[in-house]
C-alpha cells in the first residue's frame, strides 16, 4: 500500500467549556475511503447538530459508524475534579496536550495527525513532524469531525449519567452542563436547597452564577501533578 493511502489520525476534544461534568480528547484514525465513507453519511463538527435528545441520538449513531471504520479510536476522560486542578493553575491546554501525546502513542503509525485547536495543540509540532494544527480542524479533514463526534458521543453519555441524578428532584437538566440560562437555573435550585454546589461543578470555572452564589466555595485546589 503506497504511503498515500495510509491513515489520518484525527484529535479533537469535546466538553472544555461546560462548568459541570467532564472533559473528553478523542482520536480516530481513518483511511481515505472509509473518511469518505464517513463524509457521506454526514459525519461533520458535532457542535453542528445542536442539543437536546435527536442530536445526541444522531451523533450516537454516527459515533457508532466511525467506530466499526475507523482503524483506531482512542478516547480519554477527565473528570470535573482533574479539570479544576488544572485551570486553577492554569494549564487546561497542557491537560489536553498530555492526552494527544498519549492517543497518538496508542494508535499505529499514520500518514498524518491533524488535530483542532492552534493553541491548545499547536505546541506539539514541534514533537510531532506529522502533525498539523488547525483552527476548525473539523473542515481539515474528517478524521477530526470523527473525533469530536466520538467525543462528545461519549460526553453525552456520562453527561446523561449526572442528569440522571437529579431527575427525581430537579426535572430535566438541560443546557448540557454548559454555561447557559438552564444550567444556572439548576445551579440556583441546587444551591438553594443544599447550600453548596453539586459534586460534578467545575469550581475553578469563570461562571457569574458561582460567583454569585458563593465565591467561597471556588479555586480551592491542589495543584496537578
Amino acid at each position: 500500500m503506497s504511503q498515500g493511502a495510509g491513515p489520518t489520525l484525527g484529535i479533537d476534544e469535546a466538553g472544555r467549556g461546560p462548568v459541570l461534568g467532564p472533559l473528553v480528547v478523542a482520536a480516530v484514525a481513518l483511511r481515505p475511503q472509509r473518511a469518505a465513507a464517513l463524509t457521506r453519511l454526514g459525519v461533520c463538527d458535532s457542535k453542528l447538530f445542536g442539543a437536546g435528545p435527536e442530536a445526541c441520538e444522531r451523533r450516537a449513531a454516527l459515533a457508532e459508524r466511525v467506530v466499526r471504520l475507523a482503524d483506531h479510536v482512542g478516547v480519554e476522560v477527565f473528570d470535573h475534579a482533574e479539570v479544576d486542578r488544572y485551570v486553577s493553575a492554569g494549564r487546561l491546554n497542557e491537560l489536553e496536550r498530555g492526552a494527544a501525546r498519549r492517543l497518538i502513542a496508542a494508535a499505529a503509525p499514520v500518514r498524518r495527525i491533524v488535530a483542532d485547536g492552534l493553541q491548545v495543540f499547536g505546541p506539539l509540532r514541534g514533537e510531532y513532524p506529522r502533525l498539523e494544527v488547525f483552527d476548525d480542524g473539523e473542515s481539515a479533514h474528517v478524521a477530526v469531525a470523527a473525533a469530536s463526534i466520538v467525543a462528545k458521543d461519549r460526553r453525552d453519555r456520562l453527561f446523561a449519567e449526572i442528569a440522571a441524578r437529579y431527575r427525581d428532584e430537579f426535572g430535566e437538566l438541560r443546557g448540557g452542563g454548559y454555561v447557559n440560562a438552564a444550567t444556572a437555573d439548576f445551579l440556583r435550585r441546587y444551591h438553594t436547597r443544599y447550600g453548596c454546589f453539586p459534586s460534578e461543578t467545575r469550581r475553578s470555572w469563570a461562571c457569574k452564577v458561582l460567583e454569585e452564589l458563593d465565591p467561597s466555595q471556588l479555586r480551592l485546589f491542589d495543584p496537578p501533578g
